[in-house]
């Protein structure tokens, strides 16, 4: 183990800054690793966006057929955010998981994938 822990406060930030510059796995405090976070926010902030212009598309009486169309699209980047968000997860919680012999998480994994793929 390094000693980087004393001087946590101003030390810990800047090693995770570059452990995440560096893709290298680390743990958040909750024993997760999401390389992918931002990305995944700002895809999720981008589709809510989307979601309000095709709200705003109702309240203005638009084509429906229009409607339809921005609302499969915005269902679609949903669709896209969760496979990022499922192969992040795969790639380092379930790596984890089972190294760890824990079964639960898979079977957790299991049920969301059911959930999502309805």
């Amino acid at each position: 183990m390094s000693d980087h822990h004393h001087d946590h406060e101003h030390e810990h930030q800047h090693d995770h800054a570059y452990l995440h510059e560096h893709g290298i796995a680390h743990s958040h405090g909750h024993g997760h690793v999401h390389e992918n976070q931002k990305a995944v926010i700002n895809r999720l902030a981008r589709a809510i966006g989307h979601l309000e212009k095709v709200k705003r598309m109702v309240e203005e009486g638009c084509d429906c057929s229009d409607v339809l169309v921005q609302l499969a699209a915005v269902r679609s980047a949903l669709d896209n955010t969760g496979k990022v968000i499922l192969q992040d997860h795969m790639r380092h919680c379930i790596v984890d998981a089972v190294n760890a012999g824990d079964n639960e998480a898979i079977d957790d994994l299991c049920q969301a994938i059911d959930k999502f793929m309805k």
